[in-house]
């Protein structure tokens, strides 16, 4: 979107139609006629009548619409489906319906012929309730009759300088004409405000475009915005900024799969973040996205799924495989599925539509499944995507994009890989080997954190999803039934060597307890010789004694004698 006013100075009257107002800052000008032209079936009457109606029910500003083709009957009819009470609101004294029969057969201009009595008719209706807008739905008819061009311009700027004399906002619509905005080629210059309206079709598909011409004494959004019509009314989808200044959330995104986790540095992914999950078919994409989901919403949060390929249905069957129950959420209303198939929208309508149901939903966690789905040419595609990123990233809402590609490119022919755009990939490859193919997963690569560089085997079965570390020697990196039998043998290795060990430990033991024995039989004789050293020697300090004894004893004898 271009760059706001700061400080707008001309009154507007807001349309309560969602982006637009946004895109001219506001509504459209307040007092003055506004032209909606474009060619058949683009929705001007339909954008005219959401004017009115919403100036009646929300911003308290009576309203006339007077119709120069259908009937009042005919227009309540037609707009009831959305939501719209004609009726009620004409019973109320909040819309007054004039519908004003021109035939071109009984119109015949003589003398001084003019819209006086028009002017009349459409005064009478505006005082009856007080208005403060109009419509005038389609200004051709009106003048369908008209051969003089120079009467029709007069006439043209009389009508215009009429409601600008009664201060009433004026939406004025017009038939496309040939190379010009409108048949008669002059209700664009006397208009202060012109929106064109478009229809257009490529390759078989309907896109419905909307630009600001002109918009006097105001800047205004100048490209051409996608606008969705559907059984909520119109929505327009402004462009994104092409500045970069959305705020960043905080906080880390679990992924609900342990395994996964354990390879991000912080235990999950930033929240905000963009996140491609990329791989052939049948590696698990949308059941990886569907954990995520499942955890997201085990946690609170809402979940929005935007599936291009299947069904809501078919989605939470297929995830009870796993053993998640997504059913509970959607039951609780923390989980919805859009789904559609590609071809069904334009891009831009898929943007439309996505826009609304973020506004309407707010969830947490976004999930587009898959992005490869997605028809067009490589450029477009990757515009869309940028635009589909930023209409994400500005709501910091975490976003999970699948693609059906390897590589992480929308064609297999194009060299405008979106992974660049993203803030994390993982990548999904079935690896073939020994007759048998293997889910395998890597993170090429996370913003802002480390993560881990290695190839995890990827594991889904009723108890959900599980990541096992590839087998990493001499042989190589081996997955799948050459990972069990590898681990097999190394575990029957391990047997016969620990088995080994333990024999050659029992002989140690054997070895120990004899020597020990030898030890115990040793101290045993160390001890018996210590024992008879002993009594040896006492026997030899008795014997001394005794020899003493007798010597004295003898001794004393001579000297007896003596």
């Amino acid at each position: 979107m271009p760059d706001q006013q700061a400080n707008p100075t001309l009154p507007k009257a807001p349309t309560g139609i969602e982006g637009f107002d946004d895109l001219t800052y506001g509504g459209l000008p307040a007092g003055r006629p506004s032209l909606i032209c474009g060619a058949a079936g683009c929705g001007k009457t339909l954008f005219a009548t959401t004017f009115l109606v919403n100036g009646a029910t929300r911003f308290d500003e009576p309203g006339v619409f007077m119709s120069f083709e259908e009937r009042a009957d005919d227009l309540a009819a037609n707009v009831a489906s959305l939501g719209y009470d004609l009726d009620g609101l004409v019973a109320a004294g909040k819309l007054a319906i004039d519908h004003v029969r021109v035939e071109r057969s009984e119109i015949e201009e003589t003398g001084e012929y003019d819209l006086e009595g028009l002017f009349i008719r459409l005064g009478f209706a505006v005082d009856s309730i007080g208005a403060k807008r109009v419509v005038l739905d389609t200004i051709e008819t009106l003048f369908a009759g008209f051969t003089d061009p120079s009467l029709l311009r007069a006439e043209l700027r009389r009508l215009f300088g009429w409601i600008k004399e009664r201060g009433l906002t004026a939406v004025i619509t017009g038939e496309r004409g040939e190379g010009q905005l409108t048949r008669q080629g002059l209700e664009e210059y006397v208009s202060d405000c012109v929106v064109l309206l478009d229809n257009r079709v490529e390759d078989q598909i309907t896109t419905r475009r909307l630009r600001v011409v002109k918009y006097r004494g105001s800047s205004h959004g100048t490209n051409e915005y996608p606008f969705l019509i559907d059984h909520e009314g119109i929505s327009v989808l402004p462009v994104t900024s092409a500045e970069l200044d959305y705020a960043v959330p905080g906080g880390v995104l679990s992924t609900g799969i342990a395994g996964l986790d354990t390879m991000l540095g912080p235990g999950g992914f930033h929240r905000g973040s963009s996140i491609l999950i990329s791989g052939q078919a049948g590696t698990g994409k949308t059941m990886l996205a569907s954990s995520l989901v499942d955890a997201a919403c085990r946690r609170g949060e809402r979940c929005l799924v935007f599936a291009f390929e299947e069904s809501g249905d078919q989605i939470i069957r297929n995830a009870r495989s796993l053993g998640l129950d997504l059913d509970q959420h959607v039951a609780a209303g923390r989980l919805r599925f859009e789904a559609a198939r590609p071809s069904l929208f334009g891009l831009e309508t898929h943007l439309a539509r996505m826009h609304r149901d973020l506004d309407q939903f707010r969830p947490q966690v976004v999930v587009i499944d898959p992005i490869s789905a997605l028809r067009g040419s490589a450029s477009i595609l990757q515009a869309t995507l940028l635009r589909m990123i930023d209409l994400i990233k500005a709501r910091g809402i975490t976003a999970v994009f699948t693609t059906l590609r390897g590589d992480g490119s929308l064609m297999r022919d194009d060299d405008l890989g979106v992974s660049s755009l993203m803030d994390a990939w993982i990548k999904l490859q079935n690896l073939e080997a020994n007759g048998e193919r293997t889910r395998t997963l890597y993170v090429m690569k996370a913003r802002g954190m480390s993560h881990s560089n290695q190839i995890r085997e990827f594991l889904m079965s009723t108890g959900g999803i599980r990541l096992v570390d590839a087998y990493i020697g001499a042989a190589g990196v081996l997955t799948g039934t050459a990972r069990l039998i590898q681990e097999t043998q190394e575990k029957a290795v391990s047997e016969l060597r620990l088995r080994e060990t333990e024999r050659s430990l029992r002989d140690v033991a054997r070895r120990r307890s004899a020597i020990e024995r030898q030890i115990e039989e040793l101290r045993a004789g160390l001890d018996a010789a210590q024992d008879e050293e002993e009594r040896l020697r006492a026997e030899d300090r008795l014997r001394a004694a005794r020899v003493e004894a007798e010597r004295q004893e003898l001794t004393a004898r001579r000297s007896a004698a003596e």
